[in-house]
């Protein structure tokens, strides 16, 4: 079947795309920030509980997508090709950080939490729903009470069970942000055990507006991958210019 006849949930790519926009904004203002343009705005309160929103809402729906990818059955080979895609970006991220704000690059962000989490959650598919959220809750919880310094080494600090935090531009640690990811399954799980799962339909029965919001939702990857230095570029050039 052609992906144009494929059946999708256009409201879970919307959602995606919503999502998209949202992280876009706090980027924008991180660049804006530091090319002198606005004063320390993204460092607040409200600006650090915006960004923690928007990557706890794409964990969640990479954990709901999971489910729809390989609900009915693990699909091996699909599965491995989107986890080494993203794993590449991941790796991608890490070097263009790494040369840019080596002080502060990204060793384990989004991309790395989200490859590694899909993997771990394959081994979830087959659980309950209701036991699938108590171990999300429970990777939720578990840095307030396991704490171990031995994990306080290059090796060790993507898991987020030690004592330091890393400077970084983007640390997303396994736990507890696995945790959305954990909940997000669930929720598919429990929709489906229920009977409440919407219906995918086809791209021909949706309005052409609803699939030209949906496309970046269908293409995360590439728009996370571009977006950054496309705004950089932009803000810089403004900044340049004035």
């Amino acid at each position: 079947m052609s992906d144009a006849g494929r059946p999708r949930l256009w409201s879970l790519d919307i959602a995606r795309t919503v999502l998209l926009v949202a992280m876009a904004s706090f980027h924008l203002t991180v660049d804006l920030e530091m090319a002198g343009l606005i004063g320390p705005t993204s460092m607040t309160p409200p600006w650090q509980l915006y960004a923690r929103l928007i990557a706890g809402s794409f964990l969640f729906a990479a954990g709901f997508s999971l489910w729809l990818a390989h609900g009915r059955g693990i699909r091996a080979r699909s599965a491995a090709i989107r986890i080494a895609q993203i794993a590449a970006g991941a790796l991608a991220v890490s070097v263009a950080t790494r040369l840019a704000v080596p002080g502060a690059w990204v060793f384990f962000g989004i991309l790395h939490l989200i490859a590694v989490g899909s993997l771990l959650s394959l081994a979830c598919l087959r659980l309950p729903f209701w036991l699938t959220a108590l171990a999300g809750a429970a990777v939720l919880a578990a840095p307030r009470f396991v704490i171990l310094p031995l994990l306080d080494t290059p090796w060790g600090m993507w898991t987020g069970l030690g004592w330091v935090i890393p400077r970084s531009v983007d640390f997303v640690p396994l736990f507890p942000w696995w945790g959305m990811m954990l909940l997000g399954l669930a929720k598919a799980q429990a929709v489906t055990r229920f009977g409440r799962m919407p219906v995918g339909r086809p791209a021909a029965s949706v309005p052409r507006w609803q699939r030209w919001l949906a496309w970046p939702g269908q293409h995360g990857l590439a728009v996370y991958l571009i977006h950054q230095p496309v705004l950089f570029g932009l803000v810089q050039a403004w900044a340049a210019l004035r």
